[in-house]
């Protein structure tokens, strides 16, 4: 029985959460949701199924020290740190690489850390499903989440036949993978039932991921092979950084996932959330009679509908509604709901001035 293996992408900035997320603190080190950062429940989550010492993060280099705080139950080497961002599709040959250097036919979960889960055991029971199919086939296996609403922010995948059912999880083909759409076109594939949120999630054999870069991306291919060869001597922070400056940028999903015709879908029935903008906390705190969300020390006064965050003074608002007003880090953002995406064209703004870069 081929091993089994866990590798966590973890080099996001989260500046759509700035500026409680900064480029030194970024999102998945902060306990956004729950009383542990997001990267230490994304390892909790594997427990039972993965080792520790099977369980790879892939960050940035200088976010290994914070991610290796942030995630003590791991081993300090297994937390490697990419000297330039080149996307996941790299992200996903590195921790190919991590997983072939101890064990060719190894089998392994690509899992993202700055997600919030819940039904962990459903959760559990689809990755060990996926992870049983994926010893078994030839196949590539991405997660699917059953949508609940016909959410904008999201990619959808449109499921086909059935493959099978393992540990009680449905599995399907998948025809093809769709951008975010419109909210008419999500309202009309939310009637299909065919439809499922593309949760960026995945599971393969290590044989089956390097067939799949030879076909469909061999640039892929040539660094997963490199990188292992470094692997086994202990050395792929020297193998990256003599490798990644001249790659280019791809997503996983751009290289292997569009093109593939061996891609089978894990229908996920648990709560999944990508907690990609500040809106999504008002799920996950409890909001006042006036459909507030306060977190920390907040005041409100003839306010309704906001989502208010204050880390270490008091903030008070008064007689607005639909707002994001956040006090973090030495900053105060304030920023109308239905404008929460432009949070990041703001700190890339911020950015390009060159006059905040301590804030973000």
């Amino acid at each position: 029985m081929a091993g089994r293996y866990a590798v966590i992408m973890a080099g996001g900035k989260g500046e759509r959460f700035w500026p409680l997320s900064t480029s030194k603190q970024p999102k998945q080190l902060l306990a956004l949701v729950g009383d542990k950062p997001l990267i230490a429940q994304a390892v909790d989550r594997l427990e039972g199924l993965v080792p520790p010492e099977n369980v790879f993060v892939v960050t940035n280099a200088d976010l290994v020290d914070a991610t290796r705080k942030a995630a003590p139950l791991l081993p300090a080497e297994n937390i490697i740190g990419e000297p330039i961002g080149r996307d996941t599709a790299a992200a996903v040959a590195c921790g190919g690489a991590l997983v072939k250097a101890k064990d060719e036919h190894g089998v392994f979960a690509v899992l993202t850390a700055d997600q919030v889960m819940g039904d962990l055991d459903i959760f559990s029971a689809t990755l060990k499903g996926g992870m049983d199919l994926a010893e078994q086939n030839d196949i590539l296996v991405t997660i699917g989440i059953k949508p609940t609403y016909p959410a904008t922010g999201f990619g959808y995948i449109d499921s086909g036949a059935e493959f099978g059912t393992a540990e009680g999880v449905e599995f399907r083909k998948a025809d093809r993978f769709v951008e975010k759409p419109d909210e008419a076109t999500a309202a009309e594939y939310l009637q299909t039932g065919r439809f499922f949120w593309n949760s960026g999630m995945f599971i393969w054999s290590v044989p089956s991921l390097e067939k799949a870069f030879s076909c469909h991306c061999p640039e892929m291919k040539v660094l997963m092979d490199t990188l292992t060869g470094y692997a086994k001597d202990g050395k792929i922070i020297e193998g990256m950084d003599a490798t990644y400056p001249s790659l280019g940028k791809i997503s996983v999903d751009y290289a292997l996932m569009e093109k593939a015709d061996n891609i089978v879908m894990a229908c996920g029935t648990f709560y999944w959330d990508d907690v990609g903008a500040w809106p999504a906390l008002e799920s996950h705190f409890e909001q006042d009679g006036q459909g507030n969300t306060p977190i920390g020390q907040v005041e409100t006064l003839d306010a309704a509908g906001n989502i208010i965050l204050s880390k270490d003074r008091l903030t008070a608002v008064i007689g607005v509604s639909d707002l994001i007003v956040v006090q973090a880090e030495g900053v105060t953002l304030v920023c109308p709901k239905d404008r929460a995406q432009d949070i990041k064209k703001m700190v890339v703004a911020l950015r390009e001035k060159g006059s905040y870069d301590e804030l973000l």
